[in-house]
């Protein structure tokens, strides 16, 4: 096979790479831009670590070819936070410890960026319907259902026009800090999809 250039617009800057049209959008990410923040898991679309968004919508970047990416609007991990403030996924995460190795938080944000754009108040089984594709061995399951419900509430504090605004300008508002609740039960010691 030979490579092509093709045009990328990743967390809102223009990129030109030279690869294989069917090389993965991850590798392209990773390898080629240097974004390190979307993770290689499996490699067959099942853990969710590679999530980023491709059109607003949530996409398992180590399957989708470069070539169905170029010309569409992508964002990764690190494309959500601006001027040094967290996306309310991003902070609700940190404040709820939502993660331990962490290896899956990545992918897990960004499903949760866009399964918040869609519902802007899911219930507890929405917020697990909306990311079970996405794996997290360490079983903070409980405390990512948390953090999904401290960013929802956060979000839906923002005004309409900026709830209706695209994923990078749908950013945390200066000072931003969810209550935590008290904890209840701990955290399930299972792995596997929420």
């Amino acid at each position: 096979m030979s490579e092509s250039a093709f045009g990328l617009s990743v967390n809102g800057r223009k990129y030109s790479v030279m690869v294989e049209a069917e090389t993965p959008l991850l590798f392209v990410l990773r390898d080629e831009i240097g974004l390190t923040g979307s993770k290689y898991g499996c490699g067959e679309g099942q853990c969710g670590a590679c999530t980023v968004l491709v059109g607003g919508m949530a996409r398992r970047s180590c399957l989708m070819p470069v070539s169905e990416a170029a010309g569409k609007s992508i964002t990764t991990i690190e494309g959500l936070e601006r001027d040094g403030e967290l996306h309310p996924v991003q902070a609700a995460f940190v404040e709820a410890e939502a993660f331990q190795c962490a290896y899956c938080t990545s992918g897990m944000i960004m499903s949760g960026v866009a399964l918040l754009q869609k519902n802007s108040s899911p219930s507890a089984a929405e917020i697990v319907a909306g990311l079970q594709g996405n794996v997290c061995r360490c079983g903070a399951h409980p405390r990512i259902v948390e953090a999904m419900q401290l960013a929802a509430k956060a979000m839906r504090g923002k005004s309409s026009a900026a709830a209706a605004a695209s994923e990078p300008e749908l950013r945390a508002e200066a000072g931003w800090k969810p209550a935590l609740p008290a904890r209840g039960e701990a955290d399930s010691v299972c792995g596997g999809a929420l």
